[in-house]
């Protein structure tokens, strides 16, 4: 069985495709709100043949997105392209994650995906950091309860209001330069952004392993989950694939309740 999972998140839709149990193939474009199923279409058969990934190989997709304006065209493209109703995460999906919110329905997919995946893995509580459009940090219990949620600006917003804002201020690559101690505008931009934004995910990070008093794993993700986590102690592991094996996770324990 070939399986494609795509995450739609608001800077970025990526994809994983799973042969079987195994994760051959990931690929990233950027969100477009005006896309045509079409425009969709004729991007995922180009992504696939660059990996001489036949379509019509593909027998299952799982949609995790953020993103409600873009569903109907890329849901539209899915069924044109591989001939399948795609499964979508949300509301009533089979996770195995218990959700302990005021409003559980409020809970993004991306972040249901991602503590599913963490959980599965390491069995035991987990804090999973996703550094996307918005910096997420959600809580996992030991026994697979999604309990807790910190939600912060990302840091490509946090750049883009200094340069959008200030007028002299230029915009900037957001990369941790060699030195706190800079010597002008660019370096002291990165210099702001990165040790501030690290110095954020310490304290809450902290503050919230004071608070829940227990120990946990620290995973990172997401498009700068890398480079924060090369520069911390507070994160534990970093899981690039994370969203994928949480969608197949939830993909395989729907499938099976259907039988």
């Amino acid at each position: 069985m070939m399986l494609l999972t795509i995450d739609a998140g608001n800077t970025n839709i990526t994809l994983g495709v799973f042969d079987d149990d195994k994760l051959t193939s990931t690929f990233r474009i950027t969100t477009k709100e005006k896309r045509t199923s079409d425009e969709y279409k004729i991007l995922f058969y180009n992504l696939l043949h660059s990996e001489h990934i036949n379509p019509h190989d593909i027998n299952e997709v799982i949609i995790s997105s953020v993103v409600p304006n873009i569903m109907h065209s890329l849901v539209n493209s899915i069924k044109k392209l591989f001939s399948v109703h795609p499964l979508i995460v949300g509301p009533g999906i089979k996770t195995g994650i218990a959700i302990n919110a005021e409003n559980p329905k409020e809970v993004g997919a991306d972040r249901i995906v991602n503590v599913t995946a963490a959980f599965n893995k390491y069995k035991k509580a987990c804090l999973v950091i996703d550094f996307g459009t918005a910096t997420t940090f959600d809580y996992v219990s030991e026994k697979g309860v999604f309990e807790y949620t910190v939600i912060t600006p990302g840091i490509e917003i946090a750049g883009n209001a200094l340069s959008t804002n200030a007028a002299k201020l230029p915009a900037i690559e957001i990369k941790l330069p060699k030195t706190i101690l800079t010597k002008n505008t660019i370096s002291g931009m990165q210099a702001g952004l990165m040790y501030g934004y690290l110095g954020q995910v310490e304290y809450i990070v902290k503050k919230m392993k004071e608070e829940i008093g227990n120990d946990m794993l620290v995973i990172s993700t997401g498009g700068l989950g890398r480079e924060i986590a090369n520069n911390t102690d507070t994160i534990n592991v970093y899981e690039r694939d994370l969203a994928f094996y949480g969608m197949k996770i939830i993909h395989d324990r729907t499938k099976e309740s259907q039988k």
